[in-house]
């Protein structure tokens, strides 16, 4: 496990307690699906003898449930999160066996350089960003991606609660389309309803959920 810091971090207090009752959950079902497409792949056309792990990159990975599933899948993952706790969650909740393929980075999305990898997961956690800097990092998730290569998220829409937050950006799914234009989507769906946030808060969510391959 190697361990990063770009930015400070930050200490919001909520953090540990979403991390606490996060860390067990299992992987997003759009994480397992876009990991189920590459090991299809494999198959249809197994790679070269002693070819090295595929990559991934967790854009605001929280307490890993995202990054241990596909580790535990024999992928390397960088873990990403602007919160040092987040990384420290991440790390703990992650087998002994596994930690040599993880590496977390503290850092924020907005400026945050993505290296060559052949998947990027977000996974709620866009919508923390400025509608400038969303833009921009999908223009930089687009470049990172290797040909093939997936994009799996869970991204808020704009009849999400959240909506009508100033500090947070929730695209129509036009425009998340839009965005995507250099994908194939594989898997797209869309949900509204009246649900609960992580620690119970009562949201109405409207949550796309996707998984899209670089054409």
């Amino acid at each position: 496990m190697t361990t990063a810091t770009q930015d400070q971090g930050t200490t919001d207090s909520h953090w540990p307690d979403y991390y606490a009752v996060t860390v067990d959950r299992p992987a997003w079902g759009t994480t397992v699906d876009a990991a189920e497409r590459f090991a299809a792949d494999d198959e249809a056309r197994p790679p070269a003898a002693g070819a090295s792990a595929r990559v991934a990159v967790d854009l605001g990975c929280g307490a890993g449930r995202d990054t241990r599933e596909l580790l535990r899948r024999g992928w390397r993952v960088l873990a990403v999160d602007r919160e040092t706790v987040a990384i420290e969650a991440v790390t703990a909740a992650t087998p002994e066996a596994d930690r040599g393929r993880l590496e977390g980075v503290v850092a924020e999305l907005a400026t945050f350089e993505l290296p060559p990898c052949d998947l990027v997961i977000a996974s709620v956690s866009l919508q923390l960003l400025s509608a400038a800097d969303y833009a921009a990092v999908f223009e930089r998730i687009t470049a990172a991606l290797r040909p093939g290569g997936r994009f799996a998220g869970l991204l808020y829409g704009d009849r999400d609660e959240a909506a009508s937050d100033p500090d947070c950006t929730c695209p129509s799914p036009d425009a998340i389309r839009g965005y995507l234009a250099a994908f194939e989507v594989e898997s797209w769906l869309e949900r509204e309803e009246d649900g609960h946030m992580a620690l119970g808060d009562p949201h109405h969510i409207h949550l796309i959920e996707v998984v899209a391959r670089l054409r």
